[in-house]
């Protein structure tokens, strides 16, 4: 039963880093291009708020994708 809920425990903490690695490199991509567009002039003041609290939700993301394989590997060794 304890080898039942072990292997389980594994395959649900593949599938969610599958997800997590995906939305990190999303959002990673996300705060490059605003930093890119923004450094060109691309948006208009109105907009850079809306744009920084996107890019600030992307940079959460990416904490939180690095804490849980943080987490992962800690739980591997």
């Amino acid at each position: 039963m304890a080898k039942a809920n072990e292997a389980a425990a594994t395959e649900a903490a593949q599938d969610h880093s599958q997800a997590y690695e995906l939305g990190n490199r999303v959002s990673r991509s996300t705060i490059a291009v605003i930093d890119t567009v923004v450094q060109r002039g691309g948006f208009k003041g109105e907009e850079l708020s809306t744009i920084g609290q996107l890019r600030d939700q992307a940079m959460q993301f990416v904490q939180l994708a690095e804490g849980f394989q943080s987490e992962t590997a800690g739980d591997t060794e």
